[in-house]
């Protein structure tokens, strides 16, 4: 080992050290990092900022409206859409955003319970397949009782009659039976982009709602309910974080839910994207958001509505999907509202303007 020769000069065991030649200096290594960076640009001209989208937006719906033309453009609140133009095609093969679960619930061995006169009135009307119908005994008969035991014995389904306290219990603390329930299967879920291309078939304009995030089966059943009173085509809830059609859904619904188709998505961001592919403009709907509906100009195109969860509002990746995000203006008095009622409001406005137009 070098420095422990005995013979070499110096202390022994020392190591000495070699020249290392000349240093070299930073030099122009840094160069690039002290030139500076080049202006920042506008806001508009940012792909990823609000404003770039609003003006990517702006672009697309003048080029498939042109009549649109500057007057759209420059309008407030006409910076938010999408055209449809061209875009009727399917998403990649490799997307499955739009396709829903893969098994189909009605496989399940789970059952639900639909509760209350009009409920599982308009479930029968619908021929939803059921099992069994079971009524209080001493039941008040009235003329919806009557086409309820009318239906089902049309159809071969069995009739129970169980004591009320049984009845209670089978409904839940939640459930208002009225003295009247039908046992079905799961729900059984339509796919997103399925539902997108038979509205698109019959030759309507399609008018959907997003539910992101929303817990709350009283929720889920007001806006399916509303859906069908202001002419909506359907409801997409996510396969994760989100309620599902439940006993109280139906509940709420009043019967709605037996003729207003709710579907399943996958990845709630991917399914929007594809909506937008294929000409559907994303409305995301919060209290903060740029256009107030009153000023919104695309109620007569293709419409997805977005509507938050009931605390924490849209998710960021949806807020960033959405192709302008809707406010409702309200006093300063009450500090926001439910899903259940915003979804409401937007879909009477989107609605009163279409039956005027």
């Amino acid at each position: 080992m070098k420095g422990s020769n005995p013979n070499a000069k110096g202390r022994p065991g020392a190591v000495r050290k070699g020249s290392r030649g000349k240093q070299v200096g930073s030099g122009g290594q840094g160069r690039q990092a002290l030139e500076g960076k080049k202006p920042t640009p506008k806001a508009e001209d940012r792909p990823y900022h609000p404003a770039g989208k609003r003006k990517a937006a702006a672009e697309r719906y003048t080029a498939a409206n042109p009549r649109a033309g500057a007057k759209g453009a420059g309008a407030k609140g006409a910076a938010n859409p999408r055209g449809a133009s061209g875009r009727t095609g399917r998403p990649d093969a490799g997307s499955t955003a739009g396709r829903g679960p893969r098994t189909p619930r009605g496989k399940a061995t789970e059952v639900e319970l639909i509760t209350g006169r009009n409920s599982v009135l308009e479930a029968l009307r619908a021929k939803i397949p059921a099992t069994t119908l079971t009524l209080a005994a001493r039941v008040e008969f009235d003329d919806r009782v009557r086409e309820i035991i009318h239906l089902a014995n049309g159809r071969g389904i069995p009739i129970v009659e169980v004591m009320r306290p049984e009845l209670d219990r089978l409904a839940g603390p939640d459930g208002v039976h009225q003295g009247v329930a039908l046992t079905v299967p799961p729900y059984e879920y339509a796919q997103p982009l399925d539902l997108l291309d038979q509205v698109i078939a019959s030759g309507q304009t399609p008018l959907l709602v997003v539910l992101d995030g929303v817990t709350d089966p009283r929720n889920l059943g007001a806006i399916i309910r509303s859906t069908a009173a202001f002419g909506g085509h359907g409801v997409i809830v996510p396969q994760r974080r989100s309620v599902g059609m439940t006993a109280s859904a139906w509940k709420t619904s009043a019967g709605a839910a037996a003729r207003t188709p709710v579907a399943m998505a996958g990845n709630l961001t991917n399914l929007l994207k594809d909506l937008k592919a294929r000409g559907v403009f994303v409305l995301g709907l919060d209290g903060g958001g740029s256009v107030s509906l009153p000023e919104l100009q695309l109620s007569n195109e293709p419409l997805a509505i977005v509507v938050g969860s009931e605390g924490k509002g849209l998710s960021r990746l949806v807020t960033e999907t959405c192709d302008a995000i809707v406010s409702i203006p309200i006093s300063a008095a009450t500090e926001s509202l439910n899903a259940g009622i915003a979804a409401s409001v937007v879909l009477y406005a989107v609605s009163a303007t279409r039956a005027a137009s």
